[in-house]
């Protein structure tokens, strides 16, 4: 199943550290114990394609400085087209902002919730600039991407930082921690996977799928560490005995390995066991996207067919209320002074500031 560039991103990519990124990963604590003020959240997102007229720019934007056949970025436009080249990110995304600024005020923090996207409109560029015009002076900014990895962490801190360049009195921003083992995540897939199990009965095998990484990568991260401790205590919250993780979206014409298994080698796997069922549970991803929508809800369905497995996917974690509010809550976390920072399993809470080596992109891991 080939990868599609969108949702949690082209983990694959790799970019120039922009000069004032070292701002954000300069030798200091790992966790912030001051109380800060912020006038702001932002919310990071990868972005998609709101229509068939802007697959190839959104295309454009993801490949660039990675050189890509013609042939190949043509073969994934028609796969877009296929389902109206329309990216479900965005809309999710909105819903998203919208119900965070709703459980912001809530709570007393009536915060003005900003979006900006790595690739696609509202970009990171324009939305940093237009809190500036706002008079934003610090936020904290909110990535959807739960796990460390190069795209899925740091990427985001040289997006954010690269956005900012050369605005005037453009904001401090800070980005919140990781949440993949906080306990609203863990609570938001639990009952996505419990809400699953009601159609998919007693016998369907729970999978869970996330993003595939280079492995010199994923190498030099947590990024499968923390996923598979996710899905131990996500599936131990769903009352879940037995569950196995397989990675969806790989490069089709990778020339190193990837993580394994891949999530056809899983189906086939389940079928040689004599497996009937198969409840996937999209726990990489926080909202739906293409790569959900193809990846699974296409070519995995229709792989699970061929090989008379019935098939039902879990939502994403997309607006569950636990989920929004663990995103209030990281921001309300960062505003306290030695805030208690809830976490679940064995890893313990993510850090508030990453360290200056995290997460390298795959051209720094091949030196």
């Amino acid at each position: 199943m080939a990868t599609l560039f969108d949702g949690a991103g082209d983990h694959a990519l790799s970019a120039t550290v922009p000069p004032h990124e070292s701002r954000m990963t300069t030798s200091r604590p790992l966790f912030d114990d001051e109380a800060r003020r912020y006038d702001a959240v932002l919310v990071a997102s990868f972005g998609g394609p709101e229509g068939p007229a802007d697959v190839l720019p959104f295309l454009d934007n993801v490949l660039r400085n990675r050189p890509l056949p013609a042939a190949a970025k043509a073969r994934i436009a028609e796969r877009y087209l296929a389902v109206g080249g329309v990216s479900p990110i965005n809309a999710h995304t909105r819903a998203f902002v919208d119900a965070l600024r709703e459980r912001l005020a809530a709570a007393g923090h009536p915060l003005p919730v900003y979006w900006g996207n790595r690739n696609w409109h509202p970009f990171l560029g324009d939305t940093v600039r237009r809190m500036a015009a706002d008079g934003v002076s610090a936020a904290v900014a909110y990535a959807t991407s739960l796990f460390s990895s190069y795209s899925g962490c740091r990427q985001y801190r040289e997006d954010v930082s690269r956005a900012a360049q050369g605005v005037p009195a453009a904001p401090r921003i800070d980005k919140l921690r990781l949440g993949w083992n906080h306990p609203g995540f863990v609570e938001a897939m639990a009952a996505r996977v419990r809400a699953a199990r009601q159609q998919a009965g007693p016998n369907a095998a729970l999978l869970f799928t996330a993003h595939s990484l280079p492995r010199r990568m994923a190498a030099g991260c947590a990024y499968e560490a923390q996923l598979r401790e996710a899905c131990r205590i996500a599936a131990s919250a769903a009352g879940e005995a037995a569950w196995q993780l397989a990675f969806q979206s790989a490069r089709a014409h990778a020339r190193e390995p990837w993580l394994e298994p891949t999530l056809d080698a899983a189906l086939q796997g389940l079928a040689s066991a004599g497996r009937q069922a198969v409840l996937l549970a999209p726990i990489g991803f926080v909202c739906d996207h293409m790569e959900v929508v193809l990846d699974l809800d296409v070519d995995a369905r229709r792989a699970a067919d061929e090989l008379g497995i019935d098939f039902v996917r879990a939502a994403t974690v997309g607006t569950h209320p636990a989920y929004v509010d663990m995103v209030r809550d990281l921001v309300l976390e960062r505003m306290a002074a030695r805030p208690q920072r809830p976490s679940l399993g064995e890893l313990g809470p993510a850090p508030d500031f990453c360290p200056a080596d995290c997460c390298p992109s795959d051209m720094e891991s091949a030196r």
